[in-house]
């Protein structure tokens, strides 16, 4: 009896891939024929080519290296595929997603102090009615002209980033640097999202992350924290201004760390769960007549849509993983919507199901780096699916969605609906 040989590995890191959808049929063939597969790393869009790395595609093994930190570190190459420049790790280490414990405990639960679900559910009434304000702005700007509208533009991209404003404390003058700092962070690969690349002296894109390219956004954090000392308010910034405990470089970080993965989850998974119930009729009318709980649509559609495509971590010894041998140094990457779909985890799991329970998804990680934000997420893209289905009785697809060019972030350029 013959035995069929294995397809060869697909390619899923080219982020030029993920602008026409996220590659699920090559995940597939990763979780059942190379679960730990090696990934060439060439220069794609300017960037220079580097080692490769380790893609782990199924749901054990991605759960198994976010929950060990000793092995698998976020702190000795930081948290992207793409290597930083030597001269900036130091300073990218310092940021509470690059630790490892226990320093990553310490800082997380300082923030902590600040974030807490109290705060964060006083927003609900201020999130809900912001909400309102832009759906309706919207459907009467579509229904005065031709019954579309791009609801990335016109609705969540401003939802996401005014929520966030508020929880940090930024002044409404200043909101729109917010945007502008996450395109230029998360949208680094997306010429329509970072602009030109910047060049160094060798004709070399610098990155977008840099100290040299963030300095204005750490020279405001230290201004509005200076500002929140004198003038407290009920937001994180006065909260992080306070603490005697976190030095001024940490209290920077946190801001940009907050600015841009705040921003982004809630900017990313909130067009996404719309598409997703624009692409299901019958899932939409079930939920909008009550036949199914809002609170397991939202994780459902956090599934099916989650906001982060994949996390790096960086093998601390020497291990072995589904078979594979890693060794210390090299790069390991998990790929959260490969492990949502995952079929040993989640049944029919290419089938929207907004009433699946459980459904242990890791859209927001797991392990000592699950997303601190995740309740807050979550409120947020309640509050705006509650509203969505008040005013819409059956949106649907006007043309396809537009998507960023990422093999990190999960993001939507637009969303073209029908709204009448």
């Amino acid at each position: 009896m013959s035995v069929r040989p294995a397809p060869p590995v697909p390619d899923v890191f080219d982020p030029r891939r993920y602008a026409s959808g996220v590659p699920y049929d090559d995940y597939r063939v990763l979780r059942d024929h190379h679960p730990v597969a090696r990934q060439d790393e060439p220069e794609v869009l300017g960037w220079p080519a580097g080692p490769g790395f380790w893609a782990v595609t199924r749901h054990a093994d991605v759960v198994r290296v976010l929950k060990d930190a000793a092995t698998y570190s976020s702190y000795i190459g930081a948290t992207q595929i793409r290597d930083p420049d030597p001269e900036d790790l130091p300073f990218i280490r310092s940021m509470m997603l690059n630790q490892d414990p226990p320093q990553h405990g310490r800082l997380r639960r300082l923030v902590s102090r600040a974030f807490t679900p109290g705060r964060v559910d006083r927003f609900a009434d201020v999130a809900q009615e912001r909400a309102r304000a832009l759906l309706a702005g919207a459907l009467k700007a579509a229904r005065a002209s031709d019954g579309t509208v791009d609801l990335v533009t016109a609705v969540t991209d401003e939802y996401a980033l005014l929520n966030l404003a508020d929880l940090l404390g930024v002044p409404e003058s200043d909101r729109r640097l917010l945007l502008r700092w996450t395109q230029r962070v998360i949208g680094y690969q997306d010429p329509d999202e970072a602009g030109p690349p910047v060049l160094d002296g060798e004709g070399k894109p610098v990155n977008p992350r840099s100290p040299a390219m963030l300095r204005d956004m750490f020279d405001y954090a230290r201004q509005l924290a200076a500002y929140k000392r004198r003038y407290p308010a009920d937001d994180v910034m006065t909260t992080l201004a306070h603490d005697a405990e976190l030095t001024g470089a940490e209290l920077e970080m946190f801001f940009f760390l907050l600015t841009v993965a705040g921003n982004d989850t809630v900017r990313s998974a909130a067009p996404g769960g719309l598409l997703a119930l624009a692409e299901h009729p019958e899932a939409y009318r079930a939920l909008r007549e009550e036949e199914v709980g809002l609170d397991t649509a939202v994780d459902e559609l956090l599934r099916w849509h989650p906001p982060v495509l994949t996390f790096r971590r960086t093998a601390a010894q020497d291990t072995e993983l589904a078979g594979r041998k890693i060794r210390v140094g090299d790069k390991v990457v998990v790929f959260h919507a490969s492990a949502n779909r995952d079929e040993r985890v989640f049944t029919g799991p290419d089938r929207l199901d907004l009433a699946r329970t459980p459904n242990p998804h890791v859209s927001f990680g797991d392990g000592p780096h699950v997303c601190l934000g995740a309740h807050f997420a979550r409120l947020q893209l309640r509050l705006l699916y509650e509203e969505v289905l008040r005013v819409l009785p059956a949106p649907r697809p006007a043309g396809p969605a537009e998507r960023l060019v990422s093999n990190f972030i999960n993001g939507l350029k637009s969303l073209p609906l029908y709204v009448d």
